[in-house]
């Protein structure tokens, strides 16, 4: 006789549809919690740990970019991991870790140990927390991935959005160290618990048959598979396909340029004769342009093909590049906005749910540990590749001239580009 399996909800399909969502929902506040590991998160405390630790903004800038190639090295183990144990132990494991790496920041007092907490943010919150975060949502959906991704990206939009200045109005008002230390009791008494108490490796270690699967038309499958072999290509397969270098070139020259632009936006429209008005006017432009992004891309991805849709989110790029360096009125701001904040919302999509289509889930976590890796080097690239065509030729204007060739060479290739159909495969 076989048991029933224990769900949170009943009946079984209703409780597969309802726990992805959830799954869904903590893989996004899981996004928000690398917030003290991504740039912009240090961004918001930058200004008073200078000031703390007596550091100029070069030397700052080269623990950085050393903290951050080393912490990409996060996105290559803990793939492996995943696959292995599973989400919620490594979640759960993830988010305590880094939480008290951000608390012992909020009390280091050498540049020494600044260094080191600083890559140990990178490693465990910009790499190992993405990758386990994108790697949730694909292991439970496979027909409604895209949707899935879809509502992540905006979760994880609007969860930023709120994060971002709340966090920094509290660097304002009670210094960068209580604050840090208010972020790191929240990884450990927030997500943490979530992820141990919500989070299961995929629907079938609950004795649920995985979205789209019709073996058994309650959504159940017998005797609670939690061991049964997850169907896919093996990463080595996987990085043997063109399409998978497509994707993740493609995904981390989005990165790059955005690291870029994002670190050094006001001065890049200082350059064209602009206030911090108009900046900070732009910056909301693109937020909001990006949800739309995701929307859209979610709903064309469902529809099309995802190198068609990879393709226009390229092309759609390479015109932001080529706007840019031109803009002189107020009106091409905002419409450089908007198509940057389009080709945001479609990139995300397709970066969280192509792996996961293309080549299934056996080994997810170290195919997007790759991914995400190449996207973190490429993030910290991108600000310095900048910073050395301005000091070089006085405007950033030859950057981006030459990054859009490069994205419109992309566009190409993502277009031609045949798409694997190695889900289903089981090696």
């Amino acid at each position: 006789m076989t048991s029933t399996p224990r769900t949170l909800v009943a009946p079984a399909r209703s409780s597969r549809v309802y726990y992805g969502w959830i799954v869904t929902l903590v893989a996004a506040l899981a996004m928000v919690g690398t917030l003290p590991g991504r740039t912009q998160g240090l961004g918001l405390v930058t200004e008073p740990l200078l000031r703390d630790f007596g550091l100029d903004r070069s030397s700052y800038a080269t623990i950085n970019l050393w903290a951050t190639l080393i912490g990409a090295l996060g996105s290559l183990g803990v793939g492996r991991v995943i696959d292995r144990a599973g989400s919620r132990g490594v979640l759960t494991a993830i988010a305590l870790l880094l939480g008290l790496v951000v608390i012992g920041m909020s009390m280091v007092t050498s540049v020494a140990m600044l260094a080191l907490t600083i890559t140990l943010t990178r490693a465990l919150g910009q790499s190992a927390l993405s990758v386990v975060s994108i790697t949730m949502v694909g292991q439970w959906f496979r027909r409604r991935l895209n949707a899935a991704m879809a509502v992540y990206a905006i979760v994880l939009s609007m969860g930023f959005m709120i994060a971002f200045p709340l966090v920094g109005a509290l660097v304002a008002d009670i210094g960068w160290r209580r604050t840090w230390m208010i972020v790191g009791l929240t990884l450990i008494g927030v997500l943490a618990p979530l992820a141990a108490w919500l989070v299961r490796r995929a629907p079938e270690s609950i004795g649920l048959a995985l979205d789209g699967d019709e073996r058994a038309a309650d959504g159940t499958v017998s005797g609670g598979a939690a061991d049964a072999p997850l169907t896919g290509a093996s990463w080595t397969r996987a990085v043997r396909t063109p399409a998978f270098w497509v994707f993740a070139i493609g995904s981390s020259t989005y990165g790059l340029v955005s690291s870029g632009i994002t670190l050094f936006n006001e001065s890049i429209l200082l350059e064209r004769g602009f206030d911090q008005i108009v900046f900070r006017n732009s910056l909301a432009v693109v937020a909001i342009t990006g949800l739309f992004g995701n929307f859209l891309g979610g709903w064309l991805a469902d529809r099309w093909s995802m190198g068609r849709v990879m393709a226009i989110t390229m092309f759609t790029l390479m015109i932001a590049l080529l706007v840019l360096p031109s803009v002189t009125t107020v009106a091409h701001v905002m419409g450089y906005a908007t198509v940057m904040g389009l080709s945001g919302g479609f990139v995300t999509v397709l970066f969280f749910s192509f792996w996961s289509r293309a080549y299934g889930r056996r080994e997810l976590g170290r195919i997007q540990g790759i991914a995400q890796a190449m996207t973190v080097l490429a993030s910290a690239v991108g600000p310095l590749l900048l910073a050395v065509s301005q000091a070089r030729t006085g405007s950033y204007g030859p950057f981006f001239y030459a990054i859009a060739a490069c994205v419109g060479v992309m566009a190409v290739l993502a277009w031609i580009v045949p798409v694997p159909q190695l889900a289903d495969v089981r090696e």
